[in-house]
């Protein structure tokens, strides 16, 4: 892996925080721990880090909803939210703040390794060399460099953001349910629920203010026209 890839897991159960070390430091990932949320920020700020897990139950002044909201003003670093079994609005608020996954609690180390591992793979992979950028309308993604740009301007996409949207772009007229999409962004073995879906959608109608040609098929899914 190269000690160029670098996580930061920001925990304060001391148990948690070491289990995850471990399990994250085998993959060959360099691995940095945070137990608040302004320490979480400063290592931010002074880091380069490939990707965050970040426990939505922190103490002090900043819990993890914040410190999200925080690095998502400036970085669209990949965030794994970890919450807690029964707070369905965690992981809706988490998503709707720029989180790209989440896991919750008690979890499985090894499936929260395959998160990791997943989304860095995604967030680094690139397109062939020979793939030219997708347009539809105003809107255009580079498979490249997995940008996208509305009228000329970027505009900031988390790691799931841009697989959605390219996802419904290659998928273009067909009528797509929420277990197709899970299936297809955020693969085969993810275990959350159809909502995941419906954050994201609504994260890409607003950052594409009015342009995206997305219609909500009722009783099904969506449709790209």
């Amino acid at each position: 892996m190269g000690e160029s890839i670098s996580v930061m897991v920001v925990e304060d159960d001391p148990s948690i925080a070491d289990l995850l070390n471990s399990y994250l430091s085998k993959e060959g990932y360099r691995v940095l721990l945070a137990s608040q949320g302004k320490r979480a920020l400063e290592l931010f700020r002074q880091e380069k880090l490939s990707l965050i897990v970040l426990d939505v139950g922190l103490p002090g002044d900043l819990d993890g909803l914040e410190v999200c909201k925080a690095i998502r003003q400036t970085s669209q670093v990949p965030i794994i939210m970890l919450t807690a079994r029964d707070s369905e609005i965690d992981k809706v608020l988490g998503l709707e703040l720029g989180a790209d996954d989440y896991v919750t609690k008690p979890f499985s180390p090894r499936e929260l390794t395959s998160r990791v591992k997943a989304i860095l793979r995604r967030s680094t992979q690139s397109a062939e060399p020979s793939a030219e950028p997708i347009r539809l309308g105003e809107i255009q993604l580079d498979l490249k460099t997995r940008e996208v740009f509305l009228q000329g301007e970027p505009i900031p996409m988390t790691v799931r953001e841009f697989d959605l949207l390219s996802y419904l772009f290659r998928n273009r007229r067909l009528a797509l349910n929420r277990r197709q999409l899970l299936d297809g962004v955020w693969g085969v073995d993810w275990y959350g629920d159809d909502r995941t879906v419906d954050v994201h959608v609504r994260q890409l109608r607003r950052k594409l203010k009015g342009h995206l040609p997305l219609t909500t098929v009722w009783g099904v899914g969506y449709r790209l026209d």
